[in-house]
């Protein structure tokens, strides 16, 4: 288990190099459709325009704290390096960045186009 500060925040991981952190792609993602997951509760599928040929989808765990019509048209930032995973039957081909610790409480977003790199 993670140690706590006395904050009750969960400590800092080890830290990285820069050559680790710049390994990791960042896009700006623009959610072109959500829907809820057919086998889990507490996952949304997602369609994120990335400025590639075609929308990323990605699954996410943020049922608890969006319904998928907040999420349509919102900019977020993806990780879009990540291995593609199956999530209960679903490929999720990346991974949004959110705030807060065990319950979302809010996405990561800027105001920048779909694609452009965030670091």
């Amino acid at each position: 288990k993670k140690k706590k500060k006395k904050s009750g925040k969960p400590e800092l991981p080890d830290p990285i190099d820069f050559a680790t952190f710049e390994r990791i792609g960042l896009r700006v993602g623009k959610v072109l459709s959500a829907e809820k997951h057919p086998n889990a509760d507490n996952l949304l599928v997602l369609q994120v325009d990335i400025a590639e040929e075609k929308p990323r989808q990605i699954v996410a765990g943020i049922a608890d704290a969006f319904t998928p019509d907040a999420l349509v048209g919102r900019t977020v930032v993806v990780v879009a390096n990540l291995k593609p995973a199956d999530l209960r039957g679903v490929e999720s081909q990346g991974m949004l960045l959110a705030a807060g610790g065990k319950k979302v409480v809010d996405l990561v977003g800027v105001n920048a186009a779909p694609g452009e790199v965030v670091r």
